[in-house]
């Protein structure tokens, strides 16, 4: 849900937004999400508004916000780059992507000083044949080494995506 004004305060967007959830049952999570796919995060300054909204302790709605990864404080990067470090992707090398992310000067959790790219780090993501997995900005890389991790970090990896989502290193695939 896009909010239509001008320019919205955090306040006003997390209002509209509440209103819209209230009557879900354990509405915070939704509304949190829909307040960070509005705002880009989920700002300090929203969580006494959603306390207030929902009859909730400020601690209540921060100890949400704290415990769940995929809410950031602040705005993400133009990009964002999440390395799977489950067991099955660890077995096949995520070890290595996670030295080379820090080797190249960006941190796990961070996002770079010139805002291109937020690296995070994620417990799976349900791609273990394939690993070690990469998601960029939503798409699932498989078999990612470092240097296809390098393109991908800077935005110049040209993998073909096929119909299912499965990846590729460019060579064609018969269509059926």
């Amino acid at each position: 849900m896009k909010i239509r004004t001008s320019d919205p305060t955090v306040e006003q967007v997390v209002r509209t937004v509440a209103a819209a959830h209230r009557e879900q049952r354990g509405a915070l999570l939704p509304i949190l999400h829909a307040v960070q796919a509005e705002l880009g995060h989920v700002p300090k300054e929203a969580v006494p508004v959603l306390a207030d909204e929902l009859n909730l302790s400020r601690a209540d709605v921060h100890g949400v916000v704290s415990f769940y990864h995929d809410f950031r404080a602040e705005p993400a990067g133009r990009r964002t780059v999440r390395v799977c470090r489950a067991e099955a992707c660890q077995a096949q090398g995520a070890g290595r992507l996670v030295e080379y992310v820090e080797q190249s000067g960006l941190a796990l959790g961070q996002t770079a000083q010139d805002g291109s790219v937020t690296v995070e780090q994620v417990f799976c993501l349900g791609n273990c044949a394939l690993g070690p997995a990469v998601e960029v900005d939503g798409r699932l890389h498989g078999r990612v080494d470092t240097d296809r991790l390098g393109a991908l970090l800077h935005g110049t990896d040209r993998t073909r995506r096929d119909d299912v989502g499965a990846t590729h290193d460019g060579s064609e695939v018969p269509r059926s």
